[in-house]
């Protein structure tokens, strides 16, 4: 059984998770992988579902935040100027991002036949690591059939974490990186909300990573620089405008300092931020449309949220992950391995 952060007393701040430590804790949120392992391929894409409707109807208000922009991903330029997600979102590689977009607009032509004609275009969002040191990324492996079966294998319930999906070949700190979450509880106004966070973390120079208890794991054989890229998904049933969700999203380059992360040159860290409160209904008749959103006095709560959980997240990735051999014998330690846990 793969053991994650708070398994090995490395839990990461004081506000409590959700009880599935997981994106997922939001509710109708679903999860799924497609994980390609051939040869020297080691790759795949992830699939984020923000509710289990028609998104390009009901389209999730978010926002983005970039950290560092070395990066190739798709959709970040309308999400920022709208505030709105229109797809699912699609994790892959950088070589595969032309791939997801072209299997989102499939989808969303088959499930609106206005796109197009009687309504503007789709905005596919699709966002990237690059996963060339352990897989063949000029191989160029994954296709349309690839995106659409991490579509069709999302899920409610507990997210496949480690080396699966777009995590199959990334890297972190010198370890084996990959795909994590974690979420938190945050109680307002006598309500319970959760703020999930879910990562593709493929970041971070080796001897960097620091550990909630102080510790500092250093992979043999280190001395890399600093490149790599991490995706930072957050999602709240929290109502929330648009404005709050990209301050949202920014603390989420606080998870990452706390883990030893200084967001390096050739490091694309990209966060986007949703929720699934309040969305914007594209066949809205109303001119104006009421919103409900949290009032400022008490957003330091989701901004802890974001830190802790996406710290977190990364932490439950690399424990997640085994040790790996990759393209030309390229290898990547576990980070469960050096701290004794794997079994």
């Amino acid at each position: 059984m793969t053991q994650r952060a708070r398994d090995l007393g490395l839990a990461c701040g004081a506000l409590p998770p959700g009880p599935l430590n997981a994106i997922t804790d939001v509710l109708g949120l679903r999860v799924g992988h497609r994980t390609v392992r051939e040869g020297d391929v080691l790759t795949g894409f992830t699939a984020v579902l923000p509710h289990d409707g028609n998104l390009f109807r009901r389209k999730p208000r978010a926002a983005v935040k970039v950290i560092n922009g070395f990066g190739k991903s798709a959709g970040l330029m309308q999400l920022a100027e709208l505030g709105q997600i229109e797809t699912p979102i699609l994790l892959g590689n950088t070589l595969a991002v032309g791939v997801g977009f072209d299997a989102l607009v499939t989808r969303a032509l088959a499930e609106n036949a206005d796109i197009g004609r009687e309504t503007g275009t789709v905005n596919p969002l699709v966002l990237e690591c690059n996963d060339g040191f352990l897989s063949d990324i000029r191989a160029r492996r994954l296709t349309q059939e690839d995106a659409f079966a991490a579509l069709d294998a999302a899920r409610e319930g507990p997210v496949e974490e480690g080396a699966v999906g777009a995590g199959a070949g990334m890297s972190a700190f010198g370890f084996k990186g990959g795909v994590g979450t974690a979420s938190r509880e945050i109680a307002l106004d006598g309500r319970l909300f959760h703020l999930g966070v879910l990562v593709l973390a493929n970041f971070g120079r080796a001897g960097d990573l620091v550990l909630p208890d102080g510790r500092r794991p250093t992979p043999a054989g280190s001395g890399e620089g600093e490149r790599g890229s991490v995706i930072v998904l957050m999602a709240t049933d929290l109502p929330l405008e648009t404005r709050q969700l990209k301050r949202i999203a920014r603390r989420g380059g606080a998870g990452l300092a706390r883990l030893g992360a200084f967001w390096g040159h050739g490091s694309g860290d990209i966060a986007v931020a949703f929720t699934t409160a309040d969305p914007v209904h594209h066949d809205e008749n109303q001119a104006l449309v009421g919103l409900s959103a949290l009032h400022e006095s008490r957003i330091d709560l989701p901004f802890q949220a974001a830190a802790e959980a996406t710290q977190e997240a990364v932490l439950n990735a690399m424990l997640a992950a085994p040790a790996t051999i990759g393209r030309d014998g390229h290898r990547r330690p576990s980070l469960a391995d050096w701290l004794g846990a794997r079994p």
